[in-house]
C-alpha cells in the first residue's frame, strides 16, 4: 500500500509506503481532564471526547488503517458513580444514534466486544442492530470495547474451555495459543499492530492483555477530545519508522520474524 498524507496545510506531505499499520487500538484517555483544564463540567468532556470518535476514525480509514478497536468502556468504570455510569451510557447511545448510518456509508463493519449482558436491554439490541447493520462491510472493521477489560476476556475463555473440555468437546493436550485465541472475545481480530493512547498516562489498563504482546504503542499528553487528524498522522508516521522484530533478532527480517 502506497498512501501520501497531509500532515498540515503549509507542511510537505509525508509518503508512507507499504508501513501503515492493519490495526489501531486506541485508548481514549483524558476526558474529564480536558474539561476541567477547560473550566466545563466533567459531562461536557464526555460528551466532547464522543463527538470525537468518528473523525479520527474516518481519519484511520483514509490513511489506509483497515482495523481499529475504541476502549470505550472498561470493566473498571462500572465502579464510576452511578451519575457518571448513566451518562455514559446515554453517550454510547446518542454515538450509536448520530454515527453508526455514516460509518455503513463508508463501508465500516462495527463489532463490539466485552460483557454487553451487563448492559441495559435496549443498550444491548442497539448493539446487535448496529453489528447486523454492518455486518457485510468490508473497507474498515470498527471494533468498540464497552465493558470490556484484558482480565475479564481471559477468565471468560477459560470458563469457555472448562466446559468444553468437562463435556468431552476439547483435550486440554490439544490446546495451544491459536486454539485458546478462539475462546476470546477477540477472536477473528487481528492483533494490534500499534495502539495509541491519549491522555498522558503510559499504561495499559487492563487493554486487550492477550492480543498485544507485540503491539507497538505511542504515548501522547494530548486528551481525547483535542486528538484529531493531525497528530494520528504524526502518530502513524512515528509507527512507520520502527523496526518490528517480534523478538527475533535485528538481522531478520519482518517475514523471517512471523514464519
Amino acid at each position: 500500500m502506497h498512501i501520501v498524507l497531509d500532515l498540515h496545510p503549509n507542511q510537505d506531505r509525508i509518503e508512507i509506503a507499504d508501513a501503515v499499520p492493519r490495526h489501531v487500538a486506541i485508548i481514549m484517555d483524558g476526558n474529564h481532564r480536558w474539561a476541567h483544564q477547560n473550566r466545563v463540567p466533567g459531562a461536557l468532556g464526555h460528551r466532547a471526547g464522543a463527538r470525537n470518535v468518528r473523525p479520527v476514525v474516518e481519519a484511520c480509514a483514509d490513511a489506509g488503517v483497515q482495523c481499529v478497536t475504541l476502549f470505550a468502556f472498561s470493566t473498571e468504570n462500572w465502579s464510576r458513580p452511578p451519575r457518571e455510569v448513566e451518562l455514559l451510557m446515554t453517550l454510547v447511545r446518542e454515538t450509536l444514534n448520530r454515527d453508526v448510518e455514516a460509518l455503513n456509508k463508508r463501508d465500516a463493519q462495527l463489532i463490539f466486544i466485552g460483557d454487553r449482558f451487563r448492559f441495559p436491554s435496549d443498550l444491548q439490541e442497539m448493539m446487535l442492530n448496529s453489528e447486523k447493520l454492518t455486518e457485510n462491510n468490508s473497507t474498515l472493521k470498527l471494533v468498540i470495547a464497552l465493558s470490556y477489560g484484558g482480565r475479564w476476556d481471559l477468565v471468560q475463555a477459560a470458563k469457555k474451555i472448562a466446559v468444553h473440555v468437562s463435556k468431552g468437546e476439547l483435550d486440554l493436550g490439544d490446546l495451544d495459543e491459536d486454539s485458546f485465541e478462539q475462546y476470546l472475545s477477540t477472536a477473528g481480530i487481528p492483533s494490534p499492530d500499534f495502539c495509541i493512547r491519549t491522555g498522558g498516562d503510559q499504561r495499559l489498563s487492563n487493554f486487550m492483555l492477550w492480543d498485544m504482546a507485540y503491539t507497538e504503542f505511542y504515548f501522547t499528553d494530548t486528551y481525547w477530545p483535542d486528538f484529531g487528524k493531525d497528530e494520528l498522522i504524526e502518530a502513524l508516521y512515528d509507527y512507520t519508522q520502527r523496526k518490528r522484530r517480534f523478538g527475533a533478532r535485528r538481522s531478520k527480517t519482518l517475514a523471517q520474524a512471523t514464519n
